[in-house]
């Protein structure tokens, strides 16, 4: 066979199927569980677009825009309510396919806040002619809290001593948690969990303090050494929980304790 023939023929055969390619827009919608669109205003959340059957990498982003309109998205009811509109976050690509094909979406967020971020992911099949960046677009929840640490620990830490936590838990859109409000500060439970290796040493409930979502409670350490600082907390309505983790050193008492 002449390789030149053959180089034509391959390059022929490639510029066939790229010629059939239709591209095909889709828009992406990360939604926040039991709450609004992820968008700028917590760093958007990661989007991938990847064939199924190859593993290509189709499209990626980041979700941009507002967490959209909260009347339309908290308050519709009714079956499949549209939630998105104008100015919601989303990720805008155009996929080209030539083919159905069957692709996942892999979303990760909210990237503003890395410790409190979140993985999803879901498949669809992608048909050529079948425009998937209208109505509510390709949407996916992801669930979780945002929690912060916002109080300063008492520094250095001595066992034996009693010392302040406080927390600021928010939704992963960014929406405030308060008290009488769409997200009612009453309905989330807060705890704080020390570890030692895999061993609870102590448990505290943090109660809520002050707006926007701020929870506060003390606890006291007896013995010295390496600790896990874990908060948890869990909307008892929607079971949406979130969870952050640091590290403690408590030092030996002082010698006047």
């Amino acid at each position: 066979m002449n390789p030149l023939w053959f180089l034509a023929a391959i390059a022929a055969l490639t510029a066939s199927t790229a010629a059939n390619a239709e591209p095909l827009p889709v828009a992406v919608y990360v939604i926040s569980k039991d709450a609004k669109f992820i968008g700028d205003s917590m760093g958007g959340a990661e989007v991938v677009i990847r064939d199924v059957s190859s593993g290509k990498v189709l499209a990626k982003g980041i979700t941009k825009g507002g967490t959209g309109d909260t009347d339309r998205i908290m308050r519709s009811n009714g079956r499949s309510p549209l939630h998105t509109s104008t100015d919601a976050a989303h990720f805008a690509a155009v996929v080209d396919i030539d083919e159905p094909r069957l692709v996942r979406l892999e979303v990760k967020g909210p990237l503003g806040k890395p410790a409190s971020a979140i993985r999803a992911s879901a498949e669809r099949w992608l048909v050529p002619g079948q425009r998937l960046d209208s109505g509510e677009g390709w949407t996916i929840e992801l669930p979780g809290l945002v929690i912060d640490f916002i109080s300063a620990q008492q520094v250095p830490v001595h066992a034996g001593t009693t010392f302040a936590l406080e927390a600021k838990i928010s939704l992963l859109c960014g929406c405030p948690i308060t008290p009488g409000g769409m997200w009612d500060a009453a309905d989330y439970e807060v705890d704080a969990l020390f570890y030692r290796g895999t061993q609870l040493m102590a448990r505290t409930p943090l109660a809520f303090s002050q707006a926007p979502g701020g929870y506060a409670g003390s606890i006291a350490i007896k013995d010295a050494g390496n600790y896990r600082l874990v908060i948890a907390a869990r909307n008892i309505r929607s079971g949406n929980s979130g969870l952050i983790e640091n590290k403690l050193r408590v030092l030996k008492a002082t010698p006047d304790r």
